[in-house]
Order: structure tokens, then sequence, then C-alpha cells
């Protein structure tokens, strides 16, 4: 009878360890997810640029955070029934401290989370971002540390007076919080109907900004322009013309000579062209509905080089004007 008051089984400690490594990456995935997802939905005036086209890079961060609270916060709180059901019944006396150790562990690890965090956001303050993110990301980190500490200072024995209140509450709203930030993460960041076509619609606009520069180069090289794309394919240099990620639906890319100089390059696409203020500094923002005001069409080649592949759904063609000054013709040997 002494050895099973001494006892520690395996089950417990292992229970132990899951709730401990699936709370803390819980925690960590739903506190980045929301201040990603805060930084792409109100961007920082003095850190942006407005900028075209969808990156996906841009959204890896959120991916990642929504994708892993889908599948760990289930597995927390299955993980957390049973231990929970093991606490509530007979346990050796090095279970218990097993169980006060976790619990003091949960407490203090999860601290250190919100005070870094904590410690971020002041930072943001002083150096004068007094915006609604800052405000929202306060709200949230002190909401993450109300519902988590409470919850696990009742288990060690604190607020015993409102104990059932306290777990009912907390598993309830921690659930609803994380449930709530994937829904707007995923109007932030478009559905994954909406990613892949805006990923294809990239595709596409890296094409044609390929075959554009392929066109430039038979122009400088024979002072004409192609009749027809085939022509740019040269086996010898390697030079391929890349074909619409689509192409077995039957959609293409079309090319058309317009005059000695000039040319156009169509192809169909599966949404509007994405843009918006874009924080540089290595964090994406939300790219923005389209506005008409603010859409702008930069004559190619434009002051540097640049030029607008904004687009609509659906078919868009762009006219290009060789400019003779910036690509003149190689010179032929002799």
């Amino acid at each position: 009878m002494e050895h099973n008051k001494e006892k520690m089984t395996p089950k417990f400690f292992f229970l132990s360890a899951g709730v401990l490594i699936t709370l803390i990456t819980t925690v960590v995935a739903f506190l980045n997810l929301v201040f990603e997802a805060l930084n792409k939905q109100f961007p920082d005036a003095l850190n942006a640029v407005y900028r075209y086209g969808y990156s996906s890079w841009d959204y890896n961060s959120i991916r990642t955070s929504i994708a892993t609270l889908i599948i760990v916060l289930p597995v927390f709180m299955a993980i957390s029934y049973f231990w929970k059901k093991s606490i509530d019944g007979n346990q050796g006396k090095i279970d218990e401290i097993i169980k006060k150790w976790m619990l003091y562990l949960i407490v203090f690890l999860v601290g250190i989370i919100l005070v870094v965090d904590l410690v971020t956001l002041v930072n943001y303050f002083v150096s004068g971002e007094i915006t609604t993110r800052f405000i929202l990301k306060v709200l949230v980190v002190l909401a993450t540390a109300k519902v988590i500490g409470a919850y696990y200072l009742v288990e060690l024995g604190v607020f015993k007076k409102w104990k059932n209140l306290i777990v009912k509450s907390s598993m309830t709203i921690g659930p609803l919080l994380v449930l709530v930030a994937v829904v707007l993460s995923f109007t932030i960041i478009g559905s994954p109907k909406d990613q892949r076509a805006w990923r294809l619609d990239q595709r596409r606009t890296d094409d044609l900004q390929s075959i554009q520069w392929q066109v430039i180069s038979y122009w400088q090289q024979k002072e004409k322009l192609p009749e027809q794309l085939s022509e740019l394919s040269n086996p010898i240099s390697g030079s391929v013309v890349p074909v619409d990620p689509e192409f077995e639906k039957g959609l293409t890319y079309a090319y058309e000579k317009k005059t000695d100089l000039t040319f156009e390059l169509c192809a169909t696409f599966s949404a509007p062209m994405q843009h918006g203020w874009q924080e540089y500094g290595g964090r994406g923002v939300m790219p923005l509905p389209a506005i008409d005001m603010m859409e702008t069409s930069v004559t190619y080649p434009g002051e540097f080089g640049g030029d607008s592949w904004d687009h609509e759904e659906g078919e868009t063609c762009f006219e290009r004007t060789i400019d003779k000054e910036i690509y003149p013709p190689y010179s032929k040997m002799k």
C-alpha cells in the first residue's frame, strides 16, 4: 500500500508533458497569429510603401499559425481532458509532485511569454505607435494572461471560491478566442481559394515579364519585333516561352505586334490584382481592396524601367513600346 502512494505512472507523466507542450505551442501560435493579422490589417504609415501584386511569403507566418492552432488546440483540449480526470482521481505522491511542478512551470513559462510580448508592445509604444493595433494587441495579451493564469492558478488551489466559474469560463473563452482569431485571419488573408487564384496570377505576371524581356532581347538582336511568340524559342540558348499555369484548361498567353516598336501581351487572370500598403522590414500587410483613384498605369518602360501589370479578373492586355535610347540594338560583329 505504501508503494502505491509513492508510485509514478508513465501515463500521468506523459499526459502532463503533453499538456505543457501543447499549451505553450498554442499560446505562441495564437499570439503570433493575432499580432501578424493586426499588422496586416492596420499597417503603420511610417513603415509602409504602396505595392502591387501578391506575395505568398507575406502570409507564411499567418498560415503557419493557423495550421498550428487547427491541429494543436484540439490535441491540447483532448490531453487536458484526460489529464484533468487523472488529477481528480487518486494519485501517488510522485504524481502529485509532478502535477505541482507542471502547474507552476506552465504559469511561469506563460508568464515569460506574456512579459516578453508586453515588453515588445511597450517598446513600440514609446517609439510612437499609439495606434488601434497597439491597443488591440495589449487587450489580447491581457485576455490571454487572464484566461490561462486564472485556470491554472485555480488548479494550484487559488481562487477556490470561484473555481467552477473560472474553469467553465476559461474552457469556453479560450477556444472561442482562438476560433475568432482564425476566422478573422481568413478574412484578412483570403480563403484558400482566393490565395490560390492570387498565386496563379502572380505566376502569370512573372511569365509575362519574362516574355516581355525576351521580346526586348529579340528586338535588340534583330532590330525587329517577332511576328509570333514561337519565334522567341531558341534551343541553342535554351530560351523557352512560358505557358499559362492552367494551359490544360485552354488558357494561353497572347502576343500581338502593333507597330515596329510596340507590342501587346495578354493573359486571362483569375482575380483582380491585389495592391495596398506593404510594411518594409519583413512584415507584410494585407493588400487593400482595389480603389480606382489609387490605381496607376506606369508607361512602359518607365523612369526606372518599371512597368505596370495591374489587372482585373478575366483577360487583360498590356501594351508596351520599346524605347530605343534605353534598349539600343546590340552592336553587330563585323
